[in-house]
């Protein structure tokens, strides 16, 4: 059970459900920390708990069939949603792994919870769904900037999309999962880095990425970046 009313604070879902709507998930509700690397789904095996990031970044990685280094980022799960689409769309598992790649916390919730709650509380359905919506047109958005952009496109779309779910300017990151992210080489992250940071809109530390100039990011993601962040407010009703 949850050990501070303000958690729910934290995850733009659960806080923007009705109190009493928040009160019935309250006592399905664990309190944990996720590690870099912490799985919370695993490809094709089933969903035994959804999680509600309160901080941190997760990454919903698609993997090849015939290559083991065939992977590449999907999307991205922080604080404005949670683990466990298919659960919502009554599906038991997906083909992707999701899993945290910035350490933060979250609320647990066994997913036969979430299916009682699913059917005994329309307003937690009809919030859930919307947000599984926004999360399949951030899906298509990734789709778009990865067949159609460069790379210094993609990494600028990428950090503002993270920099929106984690407090303060700093993500801690390294090239070699940047890489993966973007399903690119690793000398293309770093030659994209090198061009940003000579703009001067971010700086780099050992395993660190320091966001400087938030407006001329965006003007480098030239258009990939503000379409799924707008239909998120509009159907969720908040901001990420």
């Amino acid at each position: 059970m949850v050990d501070s009313p303000f958690a729910f604070e934290q995850n733009l879902l659960l806080a923007t459900l009705a109190p009493q709507d928040r009160d019935y998930l309250v006592p399905h509700l664990e309190h944990l920390t996720l590690n870099v690397y912490a799985f919370m789904e695993r490809p094709g095996v089933p969903i035994t708990h959804v999680y509600f990031p309160l901080s941190g970044l997760g990454s919903v990685v698609a993997i090849g069939s015939r290559q083991k280094d065939q992977r590449i980022e999907t999307a991205i799960v922080g604080r404005e949603g949670m683990s466990g689409i298919p659960v919502v769309l009554g599906v038991d598992r997906g083909p992707c792994e999701v899993y945290m790649q910035i350490a933060g916390d979250a609320l647990r919730m066994p997913v036969e919870a979430l299916r009682d709650a699913l059917d005994a509380r329309p307003a937690i359905r009809g919030l859930l769904l919307r947000y599984a919506y926004a999360a399949q047109v951030q899906t298509a958005y990734t789709a778009l900037a990865n067949g159609r952009d460069k790379i210094e496109t993609r990494l600028a779309r990428w950090l503002l999309m993270a920099h929106d779910r984690v407090d303060g300017d700093v993500l801690r990151l390294t090239h070699e999962f940047l890489s993966l992210m973007l399903g690119v080489r690793r000398a293309g992250v770093t030659v994209s880095t090198q061009s940003l940071e000579h703009a001067g809109l971010i700086s780099t530390g050992r395993g660190t990425f320091t966001l400087l100039d938030r407006e001329g990011l965006v003007a480098i993601a030239d258009g990939s970046y503000g379409t799924p962040e707008a239909e998120y407010a509009r159907v969720i009703g908040r901001p990420i």
